[in-house]
């Protein structure tokens, strides 16, 4: 009996990892998805504006403020010299903010890059030497950005130019304080504001394999997290809650709606000739994990990365498809697990229009919708796919990865924490606990997976370093304290000493074999000769003082408004 049971629980996962799959496998150049990583055939195409995925949460070292965080690029392999991975710099990069529930942006800020290269026609290299600050004449090619800012609708003014990127993470030879970089690239503004813009640690953590029929089917590679040893590039913000709440007011009107978009020049083809334009279009959105691949059907993806919240509403396939999910009646019919009563309203609430008694939906909370703010016309309220956050709800002590049907009003859907297990919460949610009140039993293991492979910090930008090493190898590499400032952990998946060299070649070789030890004695000289050039490189080399970014105009609302700088 217990095999039986084992098998059709199998099934029924593999089951739903179908229907999960179905939003993203076959649709781009590679079928991997998690999150929002490459889960629409145009995007994925252009990874440098891919959105994966977006965190808002009140700073739990810091009351009074709120942190945003949009990460880019997925599945970037640390090794993948020698040009790594760069923000775009003909796109903008933006984090939204709604605080009045029309849909619309009442806060933008807005990310564009500028590179500074040096290699020109001289070298291959990233950098030619060991590199200590983000401005050192060895890292040769580095980015720069500007940050603005628009309020109500405003003029997008500037808050910081030639403020710096921390460079991708090439290894612990060439960056050896790669916690020291990090550091040096969070600026911090009048006003209050934090802001980053670099390379981390992605910070989702899931098992797909168990959603996958072929191989995850028997359980078996449950609880390894896909995306351990990958980085994504991060841009990060911390503001007072003032700066993003209705009427600067965050005690009256606590709830705000987040989203993250990029945008790319307007392409015109006129006969044989394609030419860019001045105008900017949306290529790439994100708010709630997962919806684009679990919800919006195949057909509507690219659509929807280029969609508005405030046309979401009027876009009944994926109304339709958040009222009668196809997950649950997949669970039912092959794990015997009765599928919730449709119309979905609790997915409406969850998703659409935040949790509030007064939407009249099955969920009797209220918790993160905009219609919780007292001064909210209810009348100009439009349904709309953001994540929300409830602004006054304090962080917990001991955060619950289950979030709010754990019991844990700060997390997920109530915002998105870093720690927060959006793929259990979602499953959970699809199966109907938020409106019952108790977790489904036979999903209780999830995906095995629930934690990230390595420890979040605990000041800002909060995400983790980098990873440095080989993802292929089956480990992902050493990471340092956020707090440390020591030496690199060396990577996990360096060979051992003896296996790193090979010598000459076996004795009665086929010729191929020959060339390949020959090929092999040659790279290693030239290897020799290069590391020989980078250390005298490195001895006569100077250091230039690290640089911040130059402020400009750089006074949000909180601080200008008087002598009041309080941040509620």
């Amino acid at each position: 009996m217990r095999s039986t049971r084992t098998r059709r629980r199998g099934t029924a996962l593999a089951a739903l990892g179908l229907a999960l799959a179905a939003g993203v496998a076959g649709l781009g150049p590679s079928g991997a998805g998690a999150s929002s990583h490459r889960e629409a055939p145009l995007i994925a195409a252009d990874p440098a504006v891919d959105n994966t995925d977006v965190y808002a949460f009140a700073s739990p070292d810091r009351p009074g403020y709120a942190t945003f965080v949009a990460n880019f690029i997925p599945f970037e392999e640390p090794n993948g010299g020698p040009n790594f991975y760069p923000f775009a710099t003909d796109a903008v990069y933006n984090i939204n903010i709604d605080n009045n529930g029309d849909a619309k942006p009442d806060v933008v800020y807005r990310w564009t890059f500028h590179n500074i290269d040096k290699r020109g026609g001289s070298t291959f290299l990233y950098n030619n030497g060991p590199v200590t600050s983000v401005t050192d004449e060895n890292l040769l090619f580095r980015q720069t950005y500007t940050l603005q800012a628009s309020f109500n609708g405003g003029p997008f003014q500037t808050r910081v130019s030639n403020a710096p990127v921390a460079p991708s993470r090439v290894g612990p030879a060439s960056m050896p304080d790669y916690a020291k970089l990090r550091d040096q690239a969070v600026t911090t503004l009048p006003g209050g504001w934090k802001i980053f813009a670099g390379q981390a640690d992605d910070p989702f953590f899931l098992d797909l394999r168990v959603f996958d029929l072929l191989y995850g089917g028997n359980l078996k590679e449950v609880g390894q997290d896909t995306l351990g040893g990958y980085n994504v590039n991060t841009i990060a913000i911390q503001v007072p809650f003032k700066d993003v709440a209705l009427n600067e007011d965050a005690k009256r009107n606590p709830v705000v709606g987040i989203w993250s978009t990029a945008e790319r020049p307007r392409v015109r083809i006129t006969g044989k000739t394609i030419t860019s334009t001045n105008d900017m279009v949306q290529v790439s959105r994100l708010g709630n994990p997962l919806v684009n691949e679990v919800v919006v059907p195949s057909g509507l993806k690219d659509a929807f990365n280029a969609l508005p919240p405030d046309k979401d509403a009027s876009v009944a396939p994926v109304v339709a498809r958040v009222k009668d999910p196809e997950v649950p009646k997949l669970i039912q019919g092959i794990y015997g697990v009765k599928a919730p009563a449709t119309p979905r309203n609790d997915l409406v609430e969850i998703f659409l229009t935040g949790l509030t008694t007064k939407a009249g939906g099955p969920i009797k909370a209220d918790l993160n919708s905009q219609l919780n703010n007292a001064d909210v016309n209810p009348s100009a309220f439009r349904p709309s796919e953001m994540l929300r956050l409830n602004l006054s709800v304090k962080p917990t002590a001991k955060p619950n990865r289950l979030g709010v049907l754990g019991g844990d009003l700060q997390g997920f859907p109530n915002g998105r924490r870093l720690t927060d297990d959006v793929v259990d919460i979602e499953l959970q949610a699809l199966e109907g606990a938020a409106q019952t009140g108790k977790l489904v039993s036979a999903l209780a293991a999830g995906d095995g997976v629930n934690t990230n492979d390595h420890a979040f910090g605990t000041s800002f930008p909060y995400v983790a370093l980098p990873n440095v090493g080989a993802v292929n190898n089956g480990t992902s590499a050493g990471n340092v304290s956020q707090s440390s400032a020591a030496a690199v952990t060396s990577p996990r998946s360096a060979p051992p000493a003896e296996q790193s060299v090979r010598t000459a070649p076996v004795a009665n070789a086929a010729p191929d074999d020959t060339m390949n030890a020959v090929i092999t004695a040659t790279l290693g000289a030239v290897a020799f000769a290069l590391a020989a050039v980078l250390i005298v490189g490195w001895l006569m080399r100077r250091r230039r003082p690290t640089a911040a970014g130059t402020p400009q105009n750089p006074l949000p609302p909180s601080a200008a408004s008087g002598p009041d700088k309080s941040p509620a």
